[in-house]
């Protein structure tokens, strides 16, 4: 009787702790601690998702938690965060996987966790993922490739710098604007298999590279046009351009957006950005993870939007938001 006492003791503390784990598991999910991952912490894109994200929890009333690698191409350091993520037992994460292939092992762990995954910014190839919010990244390089070809008038030599192999988003702008310029036959391009690396230090040794093979004897440039697919290395590529003395003299159309290429694009040595909305990209990432949470259908796929901004239409009070996100409400900066 004694023994079966003990059983029954211990038993009953078992219970209780596993009771106890249950519910702390249960309060967790019911105040909505919700994990931003973003693939680098450093560039303007990047702080704007994360105050967009930040204005959804504050509007929805979860807590957001952002942490993410420093440098874009950490692929080990994004895992990390993800696995530490899942240990905390956080109720979702919103994750932009820096390569398509590299996070799927995390994301299947998380949803086997129980935590559901939004993907934001760049694909995935899995299918775990519970939404994907991001720009339709091949019409944007389509775009590019379309008013490039309309500034040099259908005809001349362009060159394309890449930004990172593994990176979804990036890939499929690259390709857009290959397919647009494939609808001209007069536009050939002869350089497409440079990458700039995700660094503005790193593109710009890039981009220097690349136009000293491009040099006429007389010291300007055998192209007519360029295009570049992110912040980074539309950066490093207009710091080549003017140290070069080509800045403005050849046709340059740049991805994202930051002050340095606003700047650019308003002195006349950009002739247009294609930009993303990295403020919804984040907001409705953090939205779409709690109305799932909440029981709610979310589509598979929502498209943030992409739009083509020049000379013309930079002072147009929506454009002027994207290019100069009011970040200080919410990062203080």
């Amino acid at each position: 009787m004694r023994r079966l006492a003990i059983f029954l003791v211990c038993l009953a503390a078992v219970s209780s702790l596993l009771s106890c784990k249950k519910s702390e598991q249960e309060e967790r999910r019911k105040k909505g601690i919700i994990a931003v991952i973003p693939k680098g912490s450093t560039s303007e894109f990047w702080k704007t998702v994360h105050a967009g994200a930040l204005k959804a929890g504050d509007e929805l009333g979860v807590q957001v938690i952002w942490k993410g690698p420093i440098k874009e191409d950490d692929r080990e350091a994004q895992i990390k965060v993800v696995e530490d993520f899942i240990s905390r037992g956080v109720s979702g994460i919103v994750l932009a996987p820096l390569d398509n292939t590299a996070l799927r092992a995390s994301v299947h762990d998380a949803v086997n966790s129980g935590i559901p995954v939004v993907i934001i910014d760049s694909g995935l190839k899995s299918d775990d993922y519970t939404s994907f919010v991001a720009t339709d990244n091949y019409q944007g390089g389509r775009i590019a490739g379309e008013r490039l070809a309309n500034l040099i008038n259908g005809q001349g030599k362009v060159v394309l710098l890449r930004y990172e192999e593994g990176s979804a988003s990036t890939s499929e702008r690259e390709q857009g604007f290959l397919d647009s310029l494939k609808e001209n036959q007069a536009v050939e391009v002869v350089s497409s298999n440079q990458y700039g690396g995700v660094t503005t230090e790193s593109a710009y040794q890039a981009s220097e590279n690349l136009l000293s093979r491009l040099k006429a004897p007389d010291n300007s440039l055998s192209i007519q046009g360029i295009f570049c697919p992110n912040e980074s290395t539309s950066f490093g590529m207009l710091r080549a351009l003017q140290e070069g003395g080509w800045a403005g003299k050849v046709r340059y159309i740049g991805f994202d957006s930051s002050a340095n290429l606003v700047k650019g694009l308003r002195d006349g040595q950009i002739d247009a950005l294609v930009l993303q909305n990295p403020f919804v990209m984040g907001y409705l990432g953090v939205k779409t993870m709690v109305e799932h949470l909440s029981g709610k259908p979310v589509a598979k796929r929502i498209d943030t939007g992409v739009t083509l901004v020049t000379r013309d239409n930079m002072n147009n009070p929506e454009t002027k938001k994207l290019l100069n996100p009011d970040l200080k409400v919410w990062l203080g900066e």
